[in-house]
Protein backbone atom coordinates (compact mmCIF):
# COMPACT_ATOMS: atom_id res chain seq x y z
CA UNK A 1 0.00 0.00 0.00
CA UNK A 2 1.57 3.46 -0.83
CA UNK A 3 1.56 6.17 1.68
CA UNK A 4 -0.09 9.80 0.57
CA UNK A 5 3.59 10.88 0.30
CA UNK A 6 4.63 8.78 -2.19
CA UNK A 7 0.77 9.26 -4.16
CA UNK A 8 1.77 12.78 -3.93
CA UNK A 9 5.26 12.40 -5.55
CA UNK A 10 3.66 10.08 -8.07
CA UNK A 11 1.17 12.90 -9.11
CA UNK A 12 3.71 15.31 -9.09
CA UNK A 13 5.91 13.05 -11.34
CA UNK A 14 3.52 12.63 -13.87
CA UNK A 15 3.35 16.12 -14.49
CA UNK A 16 6.93 16.03 -14.83
CA UNK A 17 7.33 13.95 -17.32
CA UNK A 18 4.83 15.69 -19.07
CA UNK A 19 7.14 18.81 -19.26
CA UNK A 20 10.18 16.52 -20.26
CA UNK A 21 8.14 14.45 -23.15
CA UNK A 22 9.31 11.11 -21.08
CA UNK A 23 5.46 9.42 -22.45
CA UNK A 24 6.92 5.51 -21.73
CA UNK A 25 8.09 6.87 -18.11
CA UNK A 26 3.76 8.14 -17.86
CA UNK A 27 3.21 4.66 -19.19
CA UNK A 28 5.35 2.84 -16.28
CA UNK A 29 3.20 4.71 -13.85
CA UNK A 30 -0.21 3.57 -15.30
CA UNK A 31 -2.01 0.45 -14.77
CA UNK A 32 -3.03 -1.75 -17.18
CA UNK A 33 -6.52 -0.37 -16.80
CA UNK A 34 -6.08 3.29 -16.79
CA UNK A 35 -8.65 5.70 -17.55
CA UNK A 36 -8.66 9.45 -18.08
CA UNK A 37 -11.96 10.84 -17.74
CA UNK A 38 -12.51 14.45 -19.28
CA UNK A 39 -9.56 14.12 -21.76
CA UNK A 40 -9.77 13.13 -25.51
CA UNK A 41 -12.98 11.01 -25.82
CA UNK A 42 -12.54 7.09 -26.80
CA UNK A 43 -9.08 6.46 -25.76
CA UNK A 44 -7.84 2.79 -24.81
CA UNK A 45 -7.01 1.47 -21.43
CA UNK A 46 -3.72 1.46 -19.54
CA UNK A 47 -0.64 2.61 -20.84
CA UNK A 48 -1.78 2.51 -24.85
CA UNK A 49 -4.30 4.96 -23.87
CA UNK A 50 -1.43 7.06 -22.50
CA UNK A 51 0.17 7.01 -25.47
CA UNK A 52 -3.02 7.68 -27.98
CA UNK A 53 -3.56 10.85 -25.38
CA UNK A 54 -0.42 12.10 -26.56
CA UNK A 55 -0.56 10.95 -30.11
CA UNK A 56 -4.21 13.45 -30.39
CA UNK A 57 -2.33 16.45 -28.80
CA UNK A 58 0.06 16.22 -31.86
CA UNK A 59 3.07 18.42 -31.75
CA UNK A 60 3.54 21.22 -28.31
CA UNK A 61 5.95 22.98 -26.56
CA UNK A 62 4.43 23.34 -22.66
CA UNK A 63 5.55 23.72 -19.22
CA UNK A 64 3.02 22.64 -16.59
CA UNK A 65 3.48 24.34 -13.17
CA UNK A 66 2.29 22.71 -10.19
CA UNK A 67 0.22 25.35 -7.90
CA UNK A 68 -1.56 22.54 -5.07
CA UNK A 69 -1.49 19.07 -4.39
CA UNK A 70 -3.94 17.53 -1.92
CA UNK A 71 -4.17 13.87 -1.17
CA UNK A 72 -6.37 11.92 0.97
CA UNK A 73 -6.66 8.08 0.80
CA UNK A 74 -5.61 6.79 -2.46
CA UNK A 75 -7.00 9.62 -4.37
CA UNK A 76 -4.58 12.97 -5.01
CA UNK A 77 -6.00 16.22 -6.63
CA UNK A 78 -3.35 18.43 -8.62
CA UNK A 79 -4.27 22.20 -9.60
CA UNK A 80 -1.96 23.73 -11.85
CA UNK A 81 -1.21 25.64 -14.72
CA UNK A 82 -0.08 25.18 -18.43
CA UNK A 83 1.60 27.35 -20.68
CA UNK A 84 1.65 26.30 -24.49
CA UNK A 85 2.24 26.74 -28.18
CA UNK A 86 0.48 24.22 -29.69
CA UNK A 87 -0.51 23.50 -33.36
CA UNK A 88 -3.73 23.37 -33.00
CA UNK A 89 -6.46 22.55 -30.32
CA UNK A 90 -10.24 21.44 -30.88
CA UNK A 91 -9.47 21.81 -34.82
CA UNK A 92 -8.28 25.77 -33.99
CA UNK A 93 -5.03 26.22 -35.66
CA UNK A 94 -2.67 27.76 -32.65
CA UNK A 95 -0.70 30.10 -35.47
CA UNK A 96 2.24 30.23 -32.78
CA UNK A 97 -0.30 31.81 -30.13
CA UNK A 98 1.03 30.92 -26.21
CA UNK A 99 -2.00 30.19 -24.16
CA UNK A 100 -2.44 29.77 -20.61
CA UNK A 101 -5.00 27.99 -18.68
CA UNK A 102 -5.65 25.69 -15.46
CA UNK A 103 -6.04 22.35 -14.89
CA UNK A 104 -7.15 19.89 -12.37
CA UNK A 105 -6.47 16.50 -12.29
CA UNK A 106 -7.81 13.85 -9.65
CA UNK A 107 -5.52 10.98 -9.77
CA UNK A 108 -6.48 7.53 -7.94
CA UNK A 109 -3.47 5.59 -6.75
CA UNK A 110 -2.60 2.60 -5.41
CA UNK A 111 0.35 0.32 -5.25
CA UNK A 112 2.51 3.05 -7.02
CA UNK A 113 0.37 3.01 -9.87
CA UNK A 114 -2.17 5.64 -11.50
CA UNK A 115 -5.54 4.10 -12.06
CA UNK A 116 -7.94 6.61 -13.29
CA UNK A 117 -7.03 10.23 -13.84
CA UNK A 118 -9.99 12.60 -13.89
CA UNK A 119 -9.20 16.22 -15.88
CA UNK A 120 -11.21 19.02 -15.75
CA UNK A 121 -9.75 22.35 -17.50
CA UNK A 122 -10.27 25.65 -19.29
CA UNK A 123 -10.32 24.58 -22.89
CA UNK A 124 -12.80 27.30 -23.71
CA UNK A 125 -10.51 29.88 -22.58
CA UNK A 126 -7.88 27.67 -24.44
CA UNK A 127 -10.26 28.21 -27.96
CA UNK A 128 -10.91 31.77 -27.16
CA UNK A 129 -7.04 33.22 -26.60
CA UNK A 130 -6.68 31.36 -30.36
CA UNK A 131 -9.39 33.87 -31.69
CA UNK A 132 -12.60 31.50 -31.65
CA UNK A 133 -15.56 33.73 -31.03
CA UNK A 134 -19.38 32.77 -28.96
CA UNK A 135 -21.49 33.75 -31.06
CA UNK A 136 -25.13 33.64 -29.67
CA UNK A 137 -28.00 31.80 -31.57
CA UNK A 138 -31.80 32.22 -31.26
CA UNK A 139 -33.47 29.23 -31.60
CA UNK A 140 -37.02 29.38 -32.57
CA UNK A 141 -39.05 26.72 -30.42
CA UNK A 142 -42.81 26.25 -32.96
Amino acid sequence: MSSIEDNKRIARQWLEFINAQRIEDICLMTAPTWRMHGGAPGLPPGPEGVRELFRSIGPIEQKWTIEDVIAEGDKVVVRATNTCVQESFLGIPGHGHQQTFTATFIHWIANGKILETWRNADDLGRVLQLGARIIPVTIKIM
